[in-house]
C-alpha cells in the first residue's frame, strides 16, 4: 500500500526498538482518507502480527501511540511600523478546521522490516 498522508520518520534505540513516527494535517475534505490510511495500516499490524499488541516488556512484538487534534487558524495581516518597533496586527476571517493527527509505531527488528516492507516505508 502506497501511503498518501503519512510520511514516516524513523528511529531506533540501544536495544533495537524501532519507532516509525508520522503527523498529518489535513482540512475536513480530507479526514476520511487520512483514517483510512491509519486503519489500514494498524488493520494490516493486527493481521500480520495478531495477539502481539503491547509493550515488550508485556510480551508484545509492536504497539502504536494514536492522538489528534482540531484547530481552526485565523489569518493575521501584519504591518510593521518604521521607528516606533512596532507590529500592528489585523485578523481574518477564520478558516476551516484543519485535523492533525499522531501516529507513532515501534517494534522490534522482525515488525519494522515487515511495516517497511508492506507500505514501502524508507
Amino acid at each position: 500500500m502506497t501511503l498518501n498522508y503519512l510520511d514516516f520518520d524513523y528511529s531506533e534505540d540501544a536495544d533495537g526498538t524501532g519507532t516509525f513516527d508520522a503527523m498529518a494535517s489535513v482540512p475536513p475534505a480530507q479526514v476520511a482518507a487520512l483514517y483510512g490510511e491509519i486503519s489500514a495500516l494498524l488493520d494490516w499490524a493486527h493481521a500480520q502480527f495478531p495477539d502481539a499488541c503491547g509493550p515488550q516488556e508485556d510480551g508484545g512484538e509492536w504497539q502504536y501511540d494514536l492522538q489528534g487534534v482540531q484547530e481552526t487558524s485565523t489569518p493575521l495581516t501584519l504591518e510593521y511600523e518604521p521607528g516606533a518597533r512596532n507590529i500592528h496586527a489585523v485578523a481574518g476571517t477564520p478558516l476551516a478546521p484543519r485535523t492533525t493527527v499522531t501516529l507513532s509505531v515501534s517494534g522490534g527488528p522482525g515488525f519494522c522490516a515487515a511495516l517497511r516492507d508492506g507500505f514501502a516505508i524508507e
